[in-house]
């Protein structure tokens, strides 16, 4: 077997980063195994794709550490049928992870160059569920709305009201909240019209920019 063949480093990295860090749904952890990271790395690096680290994607933006997308997955609570809405598609990589556990996957991307290198990346792998578009995923994307589960990967000063208003009864949204240099991981619920907050840990991403988060 080779030094850096990717379904191994698939497998170890779930065995030794995700599992032993509490990440338990197996259907998370199949999407895990299954979706190969190193092609949503700009350089496809076999060696840094499966590493426990977030990794630069472009325009300032990363591809999280697996654990952390892993966590932030699994608190979505997916069961297959959802409709989902990922602000800040980024590399791509979250929303194949989200496809492979939801039915329909919306993807909202500030960076036309990254929009269009995960757009390509995602239909050489064959995923026809997901939808991406350029713009301020801080509105959402209201013409799909509702969603079951909402994610947002970069850090908010507070949770946009627009994402809250676009959750379904009973959607689960998941982002981080706090300041431009770390955050509160945060899952909020919608139930009988009301919103329940519950922080999950710290965490560090970069700025969610955009009318209802920080400015440029």
């Amino acid at each position: 077997m080779s030094r850096f063949d990717a379904t191994a480093l698939r497998n170890r990295m779930v065995e030794e980063q995700l599992v032993p860090r509490g990440i338990f749904d197996e259907r998370v952890l199949d999407a895990f195994r299954k979706v190969p990271r190193h092609t949503f790395i700009p350089d496809k690096s076999l060696e840094n794709a499966y590493g426990d680290f977030p990794l630069p994607v472009g325009e300032g933006q990363t591809i999280s550490q697996p654990y952390m997308v892993a966590l932030m997955t699994q608190y979505l609570d997916l069961k297959a049928d959802e409709k989902v809405l990922e602000v800040g598609t980024g590399s791509g990589y979250q929303a194949a992870i989200l496809a492979e556990l939801a039915k329909e996957v919306y993807s909202v991307e500030r960076f036309t160059v990254l929009a269009e290198r995960s757009r390509a990346v995602l239909k050489d792998l064959g995923y026809t569920n997901i939808k991406i578009r350029v713009g301020d995923g801080t509105e959402g994307w209201q013409g799909f709305a509702p969603y079951d589960g909402i994610i947002v990967t970069a850090g908010a000063p507070s949770v946009p009201e627009p994402l809250v208003e676009q959750l379904a009864e009973g959607g689960r949204l998941v982002i981080p909240v706090g300041g431009g240099f770390s955050q509160t991981l945060t899952l909020v619920r919608k139930k009988e019209g009301k919103i329940a907050q519950e922080e999950i840990c710290g965490c560090v991403f970069v700025p969610l920019v955009g009318r209802y988060g920080w400015k440029k």
